[in-house]
């Protein structure tokens, strides 16, 4: 009696990518569009780790596949091929390459776009030596959250100056990205920087994209640089500022904080401020005053009618800038707290 071969036991991870390499590659690259970096990264590595997978572990892992996973005779087969048709379908060629190139020997990639695809402590390690201009390309190019870990990951004294250049950025000629491409593609060890760009060039940066990176930041951070950008320029500064905190951003804050910016807020400015938002949010502000104080300003806002969207922005306006300066002062938290606030 021969004996029994055991069967191997799979993890969640490899069971997917079971699953990924029995599927076609339209529904494989469908999968794969859905998934986080991280995860597409896992999922590729265990894509070539199952790739010796025996008929009896496919029934095992996969019973309603099983049809299926017996037409295929070849259970042992060469990857490569098949895992870079699904990651060029998913991923398009620049991002599966940068794929491919964690997840097999000797692969690199030189495009910019590969940085979505790296860690931030890795990108800052590779952009902290470059011009400040460099990296703030480059940090412009990632998404805001990732984009903020980097930034705070880079050298205090270059942040403000970063951010400010950042802010500032406007189209960039295919000439520069293609600087920027052999760059990194030299950071990486991977020689040159691939082919040459087309087209005019992209626009990256400005000051909501300042704002929105600087939010990927922790607090600290931004109570850092932001006093050091005011002394660079001061108009890039508050508009970064501005862009930072939006009026919805003040029901954040917890009752007592909002009663107390409430408090400091003029009746006027307060009934026009409320005459742009919903039900729910205007309840939520009027429900940290008064019974007495709230039939006011909804009377208040009663008799105004309509208003002018403009007069509206500005009372919101005014109230930000009040709550900024009480938050300055330390006399309110805005927004959850962190780990920042001791």
């Amino acid at each position: 009696m021969s004996a029994i071969t055991p069967v191997r036991s799979y993890t969640g991870v490899e069971r997917a990518a079971v699953l990924m390499m029995l599927v076609g590659e339209e529904e494989a690259a469908a999968i794969l569009q859905k998934l986080d970096p991280d995860e597409v990264r896992q999922l590729g590595s265990a894509m070539f780790a199952v790739a010796d997978v025996s008929e009896q572990e496919m029934e095992d892992v996969l019973d309603d596949f099983v049809g299926k996973a017996r037409e295929r005779t070849g259970v042992t087969f060469e990857p490569r091929p098949r895992i870079e048709a699904v990651m060029n379908r998913a991923l398009g060629a620049e991002k599966a390459e940068s794929v491919l190139a964690r997840i097999t020997p000797h692969e690199a990639s030189g495009e910019l776009e590969m940085l979505e695809w790296l860690d931030a402590g890795e990108i800052a390690q590779m952009i902290e030596k470059e011009h400040p201009q460099i990296a703030a390309v480059m940090i412009a190019n990632l998404d805001p959250t990732v984009g903020g870990r980097v930034l705070e990951l880079l050298p205090d004294a270059a942040q403000p100056d970063i951010l400010h250049r950042i802010a500032r950025l406007g189209p960039i000629n295919a000439d520069a990205i293609d600087t920027l491409k052999a760059v990194l593609a030299n950071r990486r060890g991977g020689g040159g920087g691939g082919g040459g760009s087309s087209g005019s060039g992209v626009t990256l940066g400005g000051t909501r994209e300042a704002a929105k990176i600087l939010q990927g930041a922790r607090k600290a951070t931004e109570q850092r640089v932001m006093p050091k950008l005011f002394k660079i320029d001061k108009d890039v500064a508050k508009a970064i500022e501005e862009a930072m905190f939006i009026f919805d951003n003040l029901l954040d804050m917890d009752d007592k904080n909002l009663g107390t910016l409430i408090r400091n807020v003029d009746g006027d400015t307060l009934s026009r401020a409320l005459k742009g938002v919903d039900e729910m949010a205007r309840n939520r502000f009027l429900g940290c005053m008064s019974a007495r104080a709230a039939d006011g300003i909804r009377d208040e806002m009663e008799a105004r009618g309509p208003m002018k969207l403009a007069e509206v922005l500005e009372a919101q306006k005014a109230m930000i800038a009040i709550a900024r300066n009480l938050a300055k002062d330390g006399t309110i938290v805005m927004g959850a707290s962190d780990d920042d606030y001791v």
